[in-house]
């Protein structure tokens, strides 16, 4: 599966002292986006890492184009753009009744335990391929 949406009720506690989603809450949202859609796709991260295998952010960054107030529902899709033998990257879009909030993307890499570089295991690689 290369693609999952999910809806998210914006709660109080995630909101800044003017009633928007406070910055730092969307990494967490594309966080959620990233584990359901590896759901989705028949993934179960858990299993993973009891096997020793652990997905790293490397690297990520966010486009923020109109504010995500309170209470708001709000889609977010998750989108698998590239994945190479060592790292996966994914494309994240949040909108609000069809209006375009924020964009983002993030770079995951594999490794083991002690943080040295894996390959991807062979499930992520053929869902790319789906």
């Amino acid at each position: 599966m290369k693609q999952h949406e999910i809806e998210i009720r914006v709660r109080y506690a995630e909101t800044d002292a003017m009633g928007f989603l406070h910055h730092s809450r969307y990494f967490v949202y594309f966080e959620v986006g990233r584990t359901e859609l590896f759901r989705a796709g028949g993934g179960d991260y858990r299993k993973m890492e009891e096997d020793g295998l652990f997905l790293v952010v490397a690297k990520t960054e966010c486009r923020f184009k109109s504010p995500i107030r309170y209470d708001d529902l709000i889609t977010l899709r998750t989108t698998i753009e590239r994945v190479s033998p060592a790292k996966l990257e994914h494309k994240y879009e949040l909108f609000r009744d069809g209006e375009l909030l924020a964009t983002a993307t993030s770079t995951l890499g594999c490794v083991d335990r002690s943080g040295q570089i894996q390959m991807m295991p062979d499930f992520i690689l053929q869902s790319a391929d789906e």
